[in-house]
Parts: structure tokens; sequence; C-alpha cells
């Protein structure tokens, strides 16, 4: 990669005013003596001092590119290529490209070709890479291509154009990929790590005021535990919570319709003066359950995960508290506690759970996680790929 020299700023003066300027004429006997020029006081010279920093850093992502088929995929011709779909880092679309019969014709079709690509218009995109093709056997010997943690002596790899690749010709010799525990299945899986070099200036004000972050959760969390003005209970399997109608009201129309429909009612005259607070019976519902709910709708925050992921023995992913939560997202709508949910049992899905969750996911409208669900096992289960875009039909969701 070429590199240009930067020239020198400002330029110099060719004419400098020394150099050529006549001399001055003596000043006449006459003339007044000039009172010498003022010295700047130390106080001017240090007033409102100003700093700033420029901070060059990646900005990563990662993609996981799965070729289901290896073995139809051979023989599409050399420098022909399978491309993943396009995703974005760093403000920019990339997309990965492997070739089963190689990149270059001088190889023969001896080698499998990977490279990353730059699928969006960009010029002189400064970035580093990394390709890893995927031990399938579970002990971990991953191929890895990395530009991470290592010294670069020329740099990031800069990409020109939209186009403008970065990858290995010769990246897997094939009668060794097609023998090895790379190759599952007949299937080929490749991460890919981008990380775009961009700066930022850091720069101080001389007169800044930082805002600390939102507390509000903590006061309204307080509100609930020390039971302040609390105006409503909820009795649940025989537990009795205290709480505030406004609050509850707020956070979810079903509790509004519930708590205050009643008192709007036109035939209802007659005021209650008594000091009792009014009750209200949930029998659906697990108290656990309710007071987890609870602690979402007053500090807008999950439970702890030990609590979320606790289940009985049998270790059902519908016994547990996060899809117990999730059910009572769906009843009192409450789209936030519902995709907090989601994005938790997500972390979890496996080959043994994969149709639980879905299931799951399903009866509560669970859109997000039903579309990892099916991702999941169309990736990692023995489900023919011809009947993915069915069963995602059944349930409104895109697979790519």
């Amino acid at each position: 990669m070429d590199e240009d020299a930067g020239d020198a700023w400002p330029p110099p003066d060719p004419h400098p005013a020394h150099a050529h300027a006549p001399h001055p004429h003596p000043a006449p006997a006459h003339a007044a003596p000039q009172a010498p020029a003022a010295v700047p006081s130390q106080r001017d010279m240090s007033a409102s001092p100003t700093s700033s920093r420029s901070v060059t850093e990646t900005v990563n992502g990662s993609h996981r590119f799965v070729i289901q088929g290896y073995s139809l995929a051979k023989g599409m011709g050399v420098g022909k290529h399978i491309a993943s779909e396009t995703f974005s880092v760093g403000g920019f679309q990339w997309a990965v490209y492997f070739y089963p019969d190689g990149k270059n014709p001088e190889d023969n079709s001896a080698y499998v070709s990977v490279f990353i690509a730059l699928a969006s218009e960009g010029t002189d995109v400064r970035a580093l890479f990394e390709l890893t093709l995927l031990d399938q056997s579970g002990k971990g010997k991953h191929k890895v291509h990395s530009h991470f943690d290592r010294s670069l002596e020329s740099g990031p790899y800069t990409l020109k154009y939209r186009g403008s690749m970065w990858g290995y010709k010769r990246f897997f010799r094939r009668t060794a990929l097609e023998t090895s525990d790379f190759l599952k299945d007949d299937c080929l899986k490749i991460n890919c790590t981008v990380g775009v070099v961009v700066s930022t200036i850091d720069y101080s004000r001389p007169h800044s005021i930082q805002v600390p972050e939102s507390d509000i959760g903590y006061h309204f969390g307080s509100l609930l535990d020390n039971q302040e003005g609390v105006d409503v209970i909820l009795n649940v399997g025989g537990e009795r919570f205290h709480a505030h109608k406004l609050v509850l009201a707020a956070r979810s129309h079903v509790f509004r319709s519930q708590l205050f429909d009643d008192e709007s009612d036109g035939e209802k005259s007659e005021v209650d003066e008594s000091d009792e607070l009014k009750e209200f019976c949930i029998d659906d519902m697990e108290p656990k359950v309710f007071k987890a709910m609870l602690h979402f709708i007053y500090r807008d925050t999950l439970v702890d995960d030990n609590e979320l992921g606790a289940s009985s023995s049998d270790g059902s992913v519908f016994d547990t508290l996060a899809a117990k939560l999730l059910a009572a997202a769906d009843k009192y709508d409450l789209g936030r506690l519902r995709l907090l949910c989601e994005s938790y049992l997500c972390k979890g899905i496996s080959v043994a759970s994969v149709a639980s969750t879905l299931a799951l996911a399903d009866r509560h409208r669970a859109m997000e996680l039903k579309a990892v669900c099916l991702k999941f096992a169309a990736e990692n289960l023995q489900v023919p790929t011809l009947f993915i875009p069915y069963i995602a039909s059944d349930y409104d969701i895109q697979v790519a």
C-alpha cells in the first residue's frame, strides 16, 4: 500500500519580509519617543485552556455464513462464488464470498477460496478482518486467519471501492477439507469479523456539565419498596401485593381497564369514603411471576438472571420464570417486557430446547423469538431446507 508524504503547513514564504524590505529611515531628532509595545500578561496567555484528543479505533461486527450442500456447489466453475447475505458494520455493507472451485484458474480447483467483499459504496475504507472456518467436531480446533491481535506492518487493509475484497485464494486444500472435521453433514460454517477503522475527536469544553443517567427507575422502585401512597391491593394466589393504580394504568392499558373502568361507570354515584384499599384478585398467575412483573413495571428492568433461568427438575423451558414472565407480558400487553424476555430466552436456545421454545414463542406472539428458533433449526437440525420457507410462512416470518 502506497503512502503519500504530507507537505509542511503552512508553506514557507518565498519572499520573507526581512530579505528585500528597504532600510527604514532614521527617526528625526525632534520625533517624540514611541511607547514600548505592551507585553501580554501571564493572565492573558493562560486564559481558557482547552484540549482535544484524536481517537482511532475499530467498529467491529460479525456474521456467520453457513454453506449447506457443499458437495452440490462443487463444479460450479473456477471464479464463481456463493455469496452470504449482506451485513452492516461501521456504516458499510459487507458480504462473504465462497469459491468452491477456487478463484485462481492457475490452481486448477485444488483449493477453495474465501473473501470478504465491500458490498456498498465506499472509497478507501480501512478495516481489519478475520475469517474462521469452524471445527464442527466440538474440539475447538478452528482454522483462523486474522488481522486482529497481531502487529500490522503496513496498517489496516484499504478497500478502494465497492467490490474490493480481502481474503485467501488458497484458503484450504479441497482434498484435505473434504476429509476434515470442518465439513459435517455436507455443511461448512464460516465466521467473519470486520473491524472498520474510524477516527473521532474527543475534546474538552471549558464549561461542560456532566448529566447523570436517568434514575427514575430507582425512585419508582423505592416507591414500591416503601409502599408510600399505595392505593390498591392485588391478591395473587393468596399473596397480597400493594401498588399504585396510576403507575399500573400508565404502564398497561389492561390494568387501566381493570382498575378504572368501574370507577368511570355512570351508574356508580356513591362515594366510597372508607379507608380500606380496594382489592383485586388475579387467579391465573403465580405470586413470584407477578412480583417479577411488578419489578419491571416500576423499574423497567428484568429481575436477576439467576431467577429468570430457574426451573423445576425436568428443565422444561415452559417452567422457567422467563417463560412465565413472557406469558404475563402477553396478557398485560407489556411490549418492552415481552422483548426483554425474548432476548433472554434466545440466549438459551439449543438443539434440545429449540422445539419447545418455538412452541412457547408461538403461544405468546413472540415474533422475534420465533424467527431466531426457525433460523437455528435450519442451521443446526436435520430439517430439509425445502421445508423451512413453509414453516416460516405459517408463522409469518422472513427467514434468510
